[in-house]
C-alpha cells in the first residue's frame, strides 16, 4: 500500500538496471574505508552503516517515472548491443545546451554517431527510465567539489545529516565516490536524531503539536534557537516544547547579561594604555585569565568533536559559577570604588577584557549575532573587523595548573566561610556579607600553604568588611567565626571600618575612598 494515501499498489515485473557491489571487490573497498578511513560522530554510526554494506543487495538505479534524470544509455531491441560511451559527449553537449528533457524531446539520431555499428537490423531505441534519485544525491560530491578544488577540498571535511541516511546518502555517497575514485568522498559523517515534542511525540500537524523554526525566531530570536540546537545531545532524538525553548532564553538571558556587565566596566579601559602586564595582575584577576584559558581549550576541544552541547555547558559553567556565582562580585568594590586608574582597578578591566574576548569569540559560533553586536559594542579588540573574520584564540600558555590547585583550596575554604555568613544572616547578626567580620582558622597545612598568599585580599574575595586568617590543629579543613564588623559604614564602599566618618568636609566616607575621590579630583 502506498504509504502517503493508503491505496494499494499494482507491482509488475519490468527490466532494470543494476550496480552490482561486489563487482571488482566494491563492497570490500567500501567496508575497509568505514573501518580505516572514515571518522564517525556518534562513533556507533560506523557499525551502523557497517553491517548495511554488509548485507546489502545489488543496487537497482532504474526507475519508472516520468520525471527525473534519464539514463542516456540507447539500445539495440534486435541484438542488445548498448551505445554509452559512445553517445555520451553528445548527451552532455545536449543537456548543457537544452537541460535534461532534451533526451526525451530529441530523436534518436540526435545522439547517435553518424555510423552507428550494430547488427544487421538495427532498432534503436533510447532508455526510457530515470535514474534512481539517490544515485543523483550520491554524486553529488562529484559535481561539486571535484570541479572546484581549488576553492573547496575533495574528500569533503563532513558529511552530515539524520541518522536514516546511513541507509540513503552517505552510503550511496561512499558507493559512488569507490567506484570512480576508489576513496570515500568523506572524511567524517555526522548523524542526529530528529526533533520531537515536549513528551518525545513525532511532531505532526495531525497532533498539532509542530513547533516552526520561523514562529521561534519572530518571538525569541534567532540566537536563542540555535542555542537551543546546540545545546542538545543530538546523537538521540532531541526535544522542544515552548517550557524549553524558556529555559534556554533564561541562559541565553545569563550569557547576555553576562556580556553587558563586561562591557559597561570596559566603558572607560583603553587595552593599548592600560592594560596590566599578565605578570603584574592581581591573584584574583591571574586566576580569571587563566580560567580564560581552560574554557578556550575546553570550548575548541568540544567544537573540533562537533559536541556542541559540551561548548553551552562550558558557557553556562563559566558564566555562572566561575563570573557571576564568584568573580564579578568580589570585583564590585575595586571597580566602583577605586580610582579610574588605580593599579588595581586597571589589574580587574585587564582580566575583564580577557574574559570579554574568551566569551564573545567561543560563543560566536552558536549565538552569532549576540556575539556580533558585543565585539562592535566593544570596538577594542586587538583586531578589527567582524568577529567571525578574527582569530580562534591560542591561550594555552595563560593557563597555570598551579594556579587552579591553588584556587580549588580556596574554593574549599569559602564555601565553609559562606556557609558560616549564611548562619549569622538567618540568625538576624548581620543583613548583609558586607556587615560582616570573620576570623577563619585553616587546620591543614597544605590548604594553608596555598591560600596564605592570597590573604592580604581575602576580605575582597569574600566580600566581608574584614577578615583575620590563622593556622592552627583542628578538626577539618577550616572552622570560621563570623559576626558584624565593628566600625561605621562607609557610605560609598559600603564596608565597616573605624575610621570612616572621621572627615568633616565628607561624612560618613573611610580613609580609602577619601582617597580615591582626592585622586578623581573630587
Amino acid at each position: 500500500h502506498c504509504w502517503r494515501c493508503k491505496k494499494p499498489i499494482l507491482f509488475r515485473a519490468a527490466q532494470q538496471w543494476f550496480l552490482s557491489v561486489d563487482h571488482e571487490n566494491l563492497r570490500e573497498r567500501c567496508l575497509e574505508a568505514i573501518q580505516k578511513k572514515i571518522r564517525f560522530v556518534p562513533e556507533w554510526g560506523k557499525n551502523r552503516i557497517g553491517s548495511m554494506m554488509e548485507t546489502r543487495p545489488d543496487w537497482c538505479l532504474s526507475r519508472q517515472r516520468s520525471w527525473g534524470v534519464p539514463i542516456p544509455l540507447i539500445a539495440c531491441t534486435h541484438c542488445g548491443k548498448i551505445f554509452g560511451a559512445e553517445i555520451r559527449e553528445r548527451v552532455v553537449r545536449a543537456f548543457r545546451e537544452k537541460g535534461a528533457d532534451s533526451w526525451f524531446d530529441l530523436p534518436v539520431e540526435s545522439f547517435l554517431p553518424e555510423n552507428p555499428s550494430c547488427c544487421a537490423a538495427p532498432a534503436l531505441r533510447k532508455e526510457e527510465d530515470i535514474i534512481d534519485v539517490w544515485f543523483d544525491s550520491g554524486a553529488s560530491h562529484h559535481a561539486v567539489l571535484i570541479p572546484r578544488k581549488e576553492e573547496l577540498s575533495y574528500p569533503a571535511d563532513l558529511y552530515l545529516e539524520g541518522s536514516d541516511q546511513h541507509r540513503g546518502w552517505f552510503q550511496t555517497s561512499l558507493l559512488v565516490s569507490m567506484g570512480v575514485h576508489d576513496s570515500p568522498p568523506f572524511k567524517s559523517i555526522l548523524t542526529h536524531g530528529f526533533v520531537v515534542d515536549g513528551q518525545g511525540r513525532k511532531m505532526s500537524k495531525s497532533l498539532g503539536n509542530v513547533i516552526a523554526p520561523q514562529d521561534v525566531m519572530k518571538t525569541q530570536g534567532a540566537d536563542i534557537l540555535r542555542l537551543w540546537v546546540a545545546s542538545c545531545d543530538y546523537a538521540e532524538d532531541v526535544r522542544l516544547s515552548p517550557q524549553i525553548l524558556e529555559q534556554v532564553a533564561e541562559l541565553y538571558r545569563k550569557i547576555r547579561n553576562t556580556l553587558r556587565y563586561l562591557l559597561g566596566n570596559l566603558a572607560d579601559f583603553q587595552p593599548a594604555q592600560d592594560r596590566v602586564e599578565i605578570g603584574q595582575l592581581l591573584p584574583v584577576d591571574r586566576w580569571a585569565v587563566s580560567r580564560c584559558a581552560k574554557v578556550v581549550e575546553e570550548a575548541t576541544a568540544a567544537y573540533e568533536a562537533y559536541e556542541f552541547h559540551k561548548v553551552v555547558r562550558v558557557l553556562s559553567q563559566f558564566c555562572t559559577v566561575d563570573l557571576s556565582n564568584f568573580y564579578l562580585d568580589s570585583l564590585k568594590d575595586r571597580l566602583y570604588t577605586f580610582p579610574p586608574k588605580d593599579s588595581a582597578r586597571l589589574s580587574a578591566q585587564t582580566a575583564l577584557a580577557f574574559v570579554l574576548e574568551a566569551l564573545v569569540k567561543v560563543a560566536a559560533p552558536v549565538l552569532i549575532f549576540t556575539a556580533d553586536e558585543a565585539w562592535e559594542s566593544y570596538g577594542r579588540f586587538s583586531e578589527t573587523g567582524n568577529v567571525h573574520s578574527s582569530r580562534w584564540p591560542k591561550w594555552e600558555f595563560l593557563y597555570d595548573a598551579a594556579l587552579e590547585e591553588q584556587w580549588s583550596s580556596f574554593f574549599q575554604v569559602r564555601d565553609i566561610v559562606l556557609k558560616a555568613l549564611e548562619e549569622q544572616r538567618n540568625a538576624g547578626v548581620i543583613g548583609d556579607p558586607a556587615e560582616a567580620h570573620v576570623k577563619v582558622t585553616v587546620h591543614v597545612r597544605q590548604v594553608w600553604g596555598r591560600i596564605s598568599p592570597l590573604i592580604p585580599w581575602m576580605a575582597e574575595l569574600l566580600m566581608v568588611s574584614s577578615a583575620q586568617w590563622v593556622q592552627a590543629p583542628g578538626e577539618g579543613i577550616a572552622t570560621v567565626f563570623a559576626g558584624h564588623a565593628p566600625g561605621q559604614k562607609c557610605q560609598r564602599c559600603w564596608r565597616y571600618t573605624q575610621d570612616a566618618g572621621r572627615s568633616k568636609e565628607h561624612q560618613g566616607l573611610c580613609a580609602r575612598c577619601l582617597g580615591a575621590l582626592s585622586m578623581s579630583g573630587r
